[in-house]
């Protein structure tokens, strides 16, 4: 008999979780034509790591997403989007998270860290929403909400691309023996 995911915003034990890409992804929310439109999209994540430490503030997470992988469903957009005016996947293949603390607030877990996407490193918090405890593993999903891709000197598309953008994380991360 398989024991049911217990879902929760508690941590999962401590120890190190290997992020599994393949059952992993990031999922972009942001306006486009001057603010009228959604675009939903999402990209793959290639590797990363959960650490869960006994002391929590000790607790690192890294991610590393591939930003070739952006796909909307409109073959035009995902071409422009990766093209050198907005990602320029060829010079930046790569988006990385990696935290630097951990704490708690309230129902939440906070997780602040930098996001580095087109060579430039910008501070920003994830909340994490849910930790779904799914023996031998976990499945974390998280937000980082109103990321400015100016911050990233990312300014091509000014009008037809929103400034602001949401991510949302489903990871899935097995424990590593």
């Amino acid at each position: 008999m398989t024991a049911e995911p217990i879902t929760s915003t508690a941590l999962p034990a401590a120890g190190r979780y290997r992020i599994r890409p393949e059952r992993s992804k990031v999922t972009y929310t942001g306006r486009h034509m001057f603010g009228l439109g959604v675009v939903h999209a999402t990209f793959g994540i290639t590797s990363g790591e959960i650490h869960v430490a006994d002391s929590t503030t000790a607790s690192r997470v890294t991610v590393l997403i591939d930003a070739g992988s952006f796909s909307s469903g409109n073959a035009k957009r995902d071409t422009d989007i990766r093209s050198a005016p907005l990602l320029n996947t060829d010079s930046f293949p790569d988006i990385t998270f990696a935290s630097d603390s951990l704490r708690r607030d309230g129902d939440h877990w906070l997780l602040s860290g930098t996001v580095t996407a087109h060579g430039v490193t910008v501070p920003t918090e994830v909340t994490f929403e849910r930790v779904v405890h799914e023996p031998p593993g976990i499945r974390v999903l998280a937000r980082a909400r109103h990321l400015d891709r100016y911050a990233f000197g990312v300014t091509g598309s000014k009008g037809w691309v929103g400034r602001h953008l949401d991510i949302d994380l489903d990871v899935s991360a097995a424990l590593d023996d």
